[in-house]
């Protein structure tokens, strides 16, 4: 298959993506410009308004307006292109996910995913990685850290719509001195509606519709920085020197200290050129950013300096102050477009990031829709839409204000900036296998810098930064509230897993029934029998004649390829009748909708059947053929890839196969044996779906703490979220739900 074929057949993942033609790399470049930087492009509306807002606007000399030029330089200099472009953006996903629930086997680390160049450990990585391991005080403290980082990247996707429509709807005023700030507010919220009703189309439409948007955003801003930098002050340039950095802390001391939470405004949005390597490719993000956004950009922040340089009374409106008279209209229009657009870097950031979560069982359970059948990672969660479009609704109602929007902004970025930082070196030493001395250079390079900027935002959380610490809060608890939940489910169901040997013995006493059909019971346990499989059988002892124990799971890499998505071994004996079947996932995975799983099962079930039959035949000829001294050795090279001993000899034989699946339609040609035919007519019975309806409550001598989080809002979250049946497509008719109580 040609590249081309595969980019249309399985769409575009982070491997394919770089053997696709040039003219498809334009392209994603192209549709990068309305969706990753529409974020970043429209900051010139209110970085300088935020940053001499307070004390600092009594500031009026040349050098004060020289130092915040700089300091919007090398910021945007060192943390967009060196840090982000040149270094984040390396970070391709080898298969280093976060993994939440310990149901890890060693059959995943033999996923082509893992497989990378150079990826032997080191002392160093090993020491790391180790470190975590024997310390789970620390493995939860980086998990909270990573929460934090997480849902201060959402808090972004409720503040960036709001402080990007209000800040540029609010330069109408200058033309209509009469409107009311009500009428301000309400055509800003008509227009956020408008936005997040959009969001449905999918990125790749949105993309098409907001690209040419932002391409002439960016070449009006261009033009508009260059004609005052040559009208007003030509000599700008020397404000690029980080001399005057330290001129200007010089000078206004805690005022301009402080007033870095309004610079850092400057690369809001950049962190999204990361979280939406979903939606592109790493070379199609950097070209545009290289050649277009970041030129575009630093002419427009020196075009606005050059303007305050001769006008200090216009720094609050500065912005729209250094338009020229002639074309304010067309570019105030461009601009509330482009204000529009420039949400959508963080919308579609957002969807990526909740998407992984749930994966990572970080988050509820939404339904996600899959937009696009060419790129793997564009979709559209339509929970999460409608909860950002009411918060930035919230926000913009109730603050106002883009000053203490962007007071709330500046802390959130700061902090998913810092929190990158710290990631990308631990990265560094465990993923890349680079030196300590690199790691720790990294850190303290960029981190110290973001350390400078948070610093700043913090003391401005009375004036409007409380609002990012909220809504992160909010998010974080119920994360980690879902977290915690899932996690103790999962203990209970590894400590309640029923013997199997339990449910042999039990069969003739309980008066066990074998009925026709396959029966599909699911289940987050990678070996042992659910309790919740226990509690059916014990209230309605009968099951059918084919049982498969069906466990989704996603692996720590990033994709799985169709041929290593299914494992199938055998439970219990062989006239038991039962399997287990594993599904996995990478956690960027999406479970399509078109997925046959039914057909796809049942045809490794009976490849797995005739192959463990070939390999036993093969077994017993070598043992006619050899003395019994040899038959021990070689029982272990068998076990390794057949099914023939109960759940409990699991560990000692090592019995998982992978399954090459294929179309059902194959099995005809198998010479199939007496279970082959069995699975065949189960089929043609009927497949039951049989899922588990747990509900967790807490022991009684639990905290109220752990009562409130258990019983009232993990209950809540649980009652609210997809149920897996929906995310499976299964019909209602071939639905059996088992209800249990989960005492955790």
């Amino acid at each position: 298959m040609n590249p081309s074929e595969e980019f249309v057949e399985q769409g575009i993942s982070q491997q394919n993506l770089r053997t696709v033609s040039s003219t498809t790399v334009l392209t994603l470049a192209y549709q990068s410009l309305g969706v990753v930087y529409g974020d970043l492009c429209i900051s010139p509306l209110y970085v300088y308004k935020t940053t001499f807002s307070g004390k600092l606007s009594l500031h009026e000399d040349d050098e004060e307006i020289y130092g915040v030029l700089s300091f919007i330089f090398w910021t945007i200099t060192l943390i967009a292109l060196f840090k982000y472009v040149f270094i984040v953006m390396l970070a391709d996903d080898n298969g280093e996910g976060l993994s939440i629930l310990p149901n890890q086997q060693a059959a995943d680390e033999k996923l082509s995913e893992y497989v990378t160049e150079g990826s032997a450990d080191t002392w160093r990585s090993s020491a790391l990685k180790s470190f975590f391991e024997k310390h789970p005080r620390f493995r939860k403290g980086l998990l909270i850290f990573v929460l934090l980082g997480t849902c201060m990247a959402i808090a972004d996707g409720v503040l960036t719509p709001a402080i990007s429509v209000l800040s540029a709807v609010s330069g109408v005023k200058l033309k209509i001195t009469e409107l009311h700030e009500n009428h301000i507010v309400i055509i800003s919220c008509v227009i956020l509606v408008g936005l997040f009703s959009l969001q449905h189309y999918g990125t790749h439409k949105v993309a098409f519709m907001f690209a040419p948007i932002v391409t002439v955003w960016l070449l009006c801003l261009t033009g508009i920085g260059v004609y005052n930098i040559f009208w007003w002050n030509s000599h700008i340039f020397h404000a690029l020197s980080p001399i005057y950095m330290l001129k200007f802390l010089k000078s206004t001391g805690v005022e301009g200290w402080i007033s870095l939470g309004g610079v850092v405004l400057a690369i809001t949005g950049v962190e999204t050129m990361f979280a939406n390597l979903g939606h592109f490719s790493p070379l199609s993000i950097r070209i545009a950013f290289t050649f277009l956004v970041y030129p575009s950009l630093l002419l427009t922040y020196m075009g606005e300096a050059a303007f305050l340089s001769k006008h200090h009374e216009d720094i609050e409106r500065s912005f729209y102050k250094a338009i020229p008279e002639t074309v304010f209209w067309p570019v105030f229009i461009v601009a509330t477009f482009a204000a529009m657009i420039g949400s959508q870097a963080v919308i579609s950031a957002t969807f990526s990031i909740i998407s992984q979560c749930c994966a990572l069982n970080c988050f509820p359970h939404v339904r996600i829709i899959h937009t696009s059948s060419k790129i793997y990672g564009q979709i559209y969660i339509p929970e999460v839409n409608w909860m950002l479009m009411c918060l930035s609704l919230a926000v913009t109602i109730g603050l106002r204000d883009t000053s203490m929007m962007g007071h709330a902004y500046g802390l959130a970025v700061t902090t998913v900036m810092f929190v990158t930082t710290c990631l990308m070196a631990m990265v560094m030493i465990i993923v890349w296998k680079q030196n300590t001395f690199t790691a720790v250079a990294f850190l303290l390079v960029f981190g110290s810098m973001e350390l400078l900027y948070i610093s700043a935002c913090i003391f401005k959380v009375p004036e409007g930064a409380w609002i990012a610490l909220t809504v992160s809060s909010i998010f974080m608890a119920v994360m980690y509230i879902w977290n915690y939940g899932t996690m103790k489910k999962h203990q209970f169901d590894v400590e309640n897993k029923v013997s199997m040997n339990r449910i042999v013995s039990l069969g003739p006493s309980l008066g066990m029934v074998r009925v026709p059909g396959i029966g599909l019971v699911y289940t987050n346990l990678v070996t042992g029998v659910p309790a919740v499989f226990g509690h059916f059988v014990t209230n309605l002892p009968a099951f059918h004649q084919v049982l498969v124990f069906v466990c989704i799971k996603y692996v720590q890499v990033p994709y799985v390829c169709e041929k290593e998505r299914i494992l199938i071994s055998r439970v219990g004996p062989k006239e038991c009748g039962m399997f287990r079947c594993i599904l996995r996932y990478g956690y960027k995975d999406l479970q399509q909708e078109n997925y046959n799983f039914e057909n796809r099962l049942v045809s490794g079930l009976v490849q797995f059947v005739e192959t463990e039959e070939q390999t036993a035949s093969k077994a017993t000829d070598f043992c006619g053929e050899f003395g019994n001294s040899d038959i021990e050795a070689f029982d272990s090279s068998v076990h390794t890839t057949t099914i023939s001993y109960p759940e409990e000899d699991r560990a000692r034989c090592s019995c998982d196969i992978q399954v090459m699946t294929s179309d059902i339609g194959r099995v005809e040609s198998f010479l199939l044996k007496d279970e082959s035919l069995q699975i065949l007519k189960a089929k043609e019975s009927g497949v039951t779906y049989v899922l588990g309806h747990s509900y967790a409550k807490s022991k009684k001598p639990s905290s109220i703490f752990k009562k409130f989080a258990i019983d009232v809002v993990y209950a809540f979250l649980s009652k609210n979220s997809t149920e897996p049946n929906i995310l499976m497509k299964v019909s209602p008719t071939s639905l059996l739900e088992v209800g249990m109580i989960y005492y955790v």
